[in-house]
């Protein structure tokens, strides 16, 4: 008993001494942050901007005078505050100056800075305040709004350059660094993990984010993410948040993206992006049985636009497309920034599942126009018989088929309980296709819906407010 007791105290000694280590060795590690702010913050600066808003405040018309009020009236003092305070500082009395802040990083010794399109968009004056806080003033020497990335120059040498790095060698669970004005505080340093890399945001489809729990606030946009070795890795962009301040959601553009738009504004003052001409939606496990694939992969082609690349290259609705110039698309969202990072004007390989069978596309991208948005609207006429799946339909007259850019499909005028509805097909929506063929009149769409297997997934495209999209439905027994 004794000598059990002894090893017993010895033991939870040696344990207690082993814990003080570890304790000991996290507390090092973390102090590492202390030497690599202090390295890196001197290329940080902060920005802040002023632009000429309306005030909301009318001019008095021509002519008008205040008129006599009484001493005393309470109106006198209102009159005062909003008309003649105004002119006797000589100020147009329908603006004023609105400020803003954010932050930005030295790119170059000669006075390049780089930081968020949204922080500097329609900015009147910018001030770069440096980190032995000079204060200069910044032009613009190119912006971006898709990639949200803003180049300026200021007028100064042997400034502290921030080291760029490289995003793709970031791992989820890697620790970063992010330095920066939130509500104007200057140089505030934040750390936490990458929690997820390529990204995609709504309106966003060009840049694929890395996410991380980096506590990230108003005014630390346009500021860098470092890695642990004092690199930069990304451009802090966004939050998700449904209270305008920090959630737990950050979102950073990597930097591969920022240099490449830099490079691309200091050489030819704009950015041009690849443009293959779809439309795109994400494959599920039902549209994967649908179209023979093992699983769900890829981006699933809803429409080609007329004159583009993919029309021109011969790549059809329908179409899975899996690999784009070498590289696997996992699902729709990664499309975009691949398509949009690839050289204009060159044939690159698009790899495709057509008829459940694997095959290469050459294509030859071009240039991402300004909008490529397109809107319609639908009309409803009157209910008619349902079939199988619980849906009934007519044939589009020529004013519809204009009016929806379309040259064939059928109009659903009622929907009721059933296959169709649980798939999400919708009253008003056009049906271009089911299960691979493209519907051209209500006799037709009627002939392949009863001769649809039975329990089998089938895939229906669909048109809704403009925009082509494909539905999985499973047959009924």
């Amino acid at each position: 008993m004794l000598k059990a007791s002894r090893f017993t105290t010895i033991s939870l000694g040696m344990l207690f001494a082993m814990l003080f280590m570890v304790q000991g060795a996290r507390a090092s590690h973390l102090e590492g942050f202390a030497d690599l702010i202090k390295s890196v913050s001197p290329s940080v600066v902060n920005i802040s901007t002023t632009q000429k808003v309306h005030s909301g405040l009318p001019k008095l018309p021509e002519g008008f005078e205040i008129p006599q009020l009484p001493e005393g009236s309470p109106f006198g003092e209102l009159f005062k505050h909003f008309f003649e305070q105004e002119q006797e500082q000589g100020d147009e009395p329908d603006y004023r100056d609105a400020k803003s802040l954010g932050s930005g990083f030295i790119i170059s010794s000669d006075g390049y800075v780089l930081t968020n399109y949204h922080v500097v968009d329609g900015a009147d004056e910018i001030i770069v305040r440096l980190s032995d806080r000079r204060e200069l003033k910044a032009e613009i020497i190119g912006e971006d709004q898709r990639s949200d990335i803003a180049l300026l120059k200021i007028n100064a040498s042997n400034l502290p350059v921030a080291k760029i790095g490289e995003s793709h060698d970031l791992r989820v669970g890697d620790w970063v660094l992010a330095i920066g004005s939130p509500f104007g505080f200057d140089h505030s340093a934040t750390a936490g993990i990458v929690s997820a890399k390529g990204r995609s945001l709504p309106r966003e489809n060009y840049v694929p984010f890395i996410q991380t729990d980096v506590a990230i606030n108003p005014g630390n946009s346009g500021g860098p993410l470092f890695n642990q070795d004092g690199e930069v890795v990304g451009v802090n962009s966004q939050i998700y948040s449904r209270t305008g301040g920090y959630m737990g959601l950050s979102f950073s553009i990597p930097i591969e993206v920022a240099m490449d738009v830099v490079g691309q504004l200091k050489t030819n003052g704009k950015v041009s992006r690849g443009w293959l001409g779809v439309l795109i939606q994400d494959v599920t496990p039902e549209l994967a049985e649908s179209f023979g694939m093992h699983k769900p992969r890829g981006a699933l082609v809803a429409r080609v636009l007329p004159d583009s690349p993919a029309q021109s290259a011969g790549i059809k609705v329908g179409d899975v497309i899996v690999k784009f110039n070498g590289v696997e698309v996992t699902n729709s969202s990664g499309l975009p920034p691949i398509v949009g990072s690839t050289k204009v004007g060159v044939k690159i390989p698009v790899e495709v599942v057509r008829d459940a069978r694997d095959m290469v596309i050459q294509v030859t991208l071009g240039e991402l126009p300004e909008d490529t948005n397109e809107k319609a609207q639908v009309d409803q006429p009157s209910v008619e018989k349902t079939n199988r799946i619980g849906l009934a339909v007519s044939a589009l007259t020529d004013e519809q088929m204009s009016e929806q850019n379309v040259t064939s499909g059928v109009l659903v005028t009622h929907v009721v309980s059933g296959a169709a509805s649980r798939a999400g097909v919708r009253k008003g929506d056009i049906i271009l296709s089911l299960d691979g063929h493209m519907i051209k009149s209500t006799s037709q769409f009627a002939d392949l819906v009863d001769a649809l297997e039975a329990g089998k997934s089938v895939a229906v495209l669909v048109q809704r407010n403009g925009s082509p999209t494909f539905l999985a439905i499973k047959v009924p027994e």
